[in-house]
């Protein structure tokens, strides 16, 4: 029976949380905590904190064996955005876009 978390609204670039979650989907959630635990990328963290709180919901919501549990799905959809304004030359400005993200895990209990 599967599980799942979701955090929104996280202030990180969905293209580059996408790189971290692509290396750990379909592992054993052992396996995928032990990647992100040594990744060097900011998205790493949350992406752990997530997966974490997947596992917690599926102990609690089923009885399932936590060390049976696999990554079944990981998206990092794209949120809303903060716009910004930065001055330019000659009295002109630019619009920065600050990113932010949509993290859903899914895990689920091998056969």
């Amino acid at each position: 029976m599967e599980a799942r978390a979701i955090t929104r609204f996280v202030r990180l670039s969905p293209r580059k949380a996408r790189l971290v979650a692509d290396q750990v989907r379909g592992k054993t959630v052992e396996e995928a905590l032990n990647v992100l635990k040594f990744l060097p990328q900011r998205s790493a963290s949350v992406l752990a904190k997530t997966l974490r709180s997947a596992v917690a919901n599926a102990e609690a919501t089923q009885s399932v064996d936590v060390d049976r549990l696999y990554v079944k799905r990981m998206t990092v959809d794209e949120g809303g955005m903060w716009k910004r304004f930065m001055p330019r030359a000659m009295g002109r400005a630019t619009r920065i876009r600050k990113r932010l993200s949509h993290i859903t895990v899914v895990v689920d209990e091998k056969e």
